[in-house]
């Protein structure tokens, strides 16, 4: 049951005999208790609502086209709380940050519902075999954070001693025809090696319904004491995870057609390997985990360099994280051999604020932006990932905004997104 807080006007449900603060008891039948529930079964043409006002049971009727929105209101979007992560994952991210940030970087949220309408990935460890069913029987498509499929040593990973046994919801979906995008945070002599072998085995015996897999290596911030001793990957133990994955990739693009898993860019950034071509990457289906990104944003940026045009005068600066400088070095060269009066100068902007170990741009605070920045010659604007900020905010991590900063460095900023024509065209000057 869902309290209604609003109604749209002029929809199905406005000219229906629903009112804001009805409770929403069932469609067709079927209870309602969140926004899964609700889009699933309003999908419908003709409805059958059950509604709870002032105490009383009032039962409507809404004829409607089919997967047309029925026009109700929620207090959020959910219409319930976010569910929260019951793990302690030895390699959490959010754990390795430091005290004073804002509550909402620190809440881990692990929901299968988020999962399906955002893209967010969960553990499986927080699902009981009623919510796998509905996921089964909805026909959701998620994204499961898997990091190994060794019950014992998940159940170590996560912290969580049920992390192992939920391993079993892998198949039960795959079996049932749910497609599902993997992820595994390798971790050096954890998970990898053998280890990383047996799970690429075992999600490969589930293929072709896991569409994907991302492997990513693990972040550590300077924030890590009294958590499990961890370490990075250096340029051998790098490498031989590539090594490792390629292996897979083989065999999977023989019996399937498709190569399924990928490292992530920084693989090839610590291994110091040169970044694989285009058509490496097939759909780019896990470019959200930063794979391929980089591929992706240096083919677009070399095909709009051929035909745009620029007879101006411009001095900009991009500000990027250690991980990517060189390739953005090379890229802004191809702009300024191309046109003389435009220079263009990079800086890697090292965290100070995380530490040195996190090399990848989106966790840039303005903090260390400013401290590194300030007195340097930015020209007529700076630009900046669109990452390092929260969502669809001028926000960055640290708290401070795009304007904090614009005063600080008395210097305009651009916030742009991982796109190659979009750095071209902020890097011209251009509008769009």
């Amino acid at each position: 049951m869902v309290k209604i807080t609003g109604i749209i006007k002029n929809s199905p449900a406005y000219h229906s005999d629903m009112r804001e603060n009805d409770v929403l008891v069932s469609i067709n039948g079927h209870n309602i208790a969140d926004v899964l529930d609700y889009m699933f079964y309003a999908a419908e043409d003709f409805l059958k609502i059950t509604l709870l006002r002032n105490n009383e049971e009032i039962a409507v009727d809404v004829k409607k086209g089919e997967y047309d929105d029925l026009g109700l209101e929620f207090d959020s979007f959910l219409m319930d709380k976010k569910q929260s992560c019951s793990n302690k994952c030895v390699f959490c991210f959010i754990d390795q940050m430091p005290k004073g940030m804002r509550e909402t970087l620190y809440f881990k949220d692990d929901d299968a519902r988020l999962s399906f309408l955002q893209g967010n990935y969960v553990t499986l460890t927080n699902l009981s075999q009623q919510d796998i069913d509905r996921i089964i029987n909805m026909k959701l498509n998620i994204n499961v954070s898997v990091h190994t499929t060794n019950p014992q040593l998940r159940c170590t990973m996560m912290n969580n001693r049920f992390a192992g046994e939920k391993l079993k919801y892998l198949k039960q979906m795959t079996d049932s025809g749910i497609k599902l995008n993997c992820q595994i945070v390798l971790c050096p002599e954890l998970n990898d090696g053998d280890e990383l072998r047996r799970t690429l085995t075992d999600l490969g015996n589930m293929m072709p319904n896991i569409t994907s897999i991302a492997v990513v290596p693990v972040g550590l911030s300077k924030f890590r004491e009294g958590l499990y001793p961890l370490k990075s990957f250096d340029k051998n133990s790098a490498s031989e995870a590539i090594d490792i994955i390629e292996e897979f990739q083989n065999k999977f693009l023989e019996k399937y057609g498709s190569r399924t898993v990928f490292p992530s860019d920084e693989f090839f950034l610590i291994a110091e390997r040169e970044l694989p071509d285009f058509d490496y990457y097939e759909d780019f289906s896990q470019y959200e985990n930063g794979v391929g990104m980089l591929r992706s944003i240096t083919d677009e940026f070399e095909k709009a360099l051929e035909i745009a045009e620029f007879d101006g005068k411009r001095s900009v600066s991009i500000a990027t994280g250690y991980s990517p400088f060189e390739q953005i070095c090379k890229l802004t060269s191809l702009a300024s051999d191309k046109w003389e009066n435009l220079d263009c100068s990079v800086y890697k902007i090292r965290n100070d604020f995380f530490g040195e170990t996190i090399t990848v741009t989106g966790l840039i605070t303005a903090t260390d932006l400013i401290a590194q920045l300030k007195g340097k010659e930015l020209g007529d604007e700076l630009l900046i990932s669109s990452s390092m900020l929260r969502r669809d905010s001028d926000v960055f991590l640290d708290d401070l905004t795009v304007s904090d900063v614009e005063k600080t460095l008395n210097v305009k900023i651009k916030a742009i997104n991982n796109d190659g024509y979009e750095l071209l065209d902020a890097i011209l000057g251009i509008e769009f």
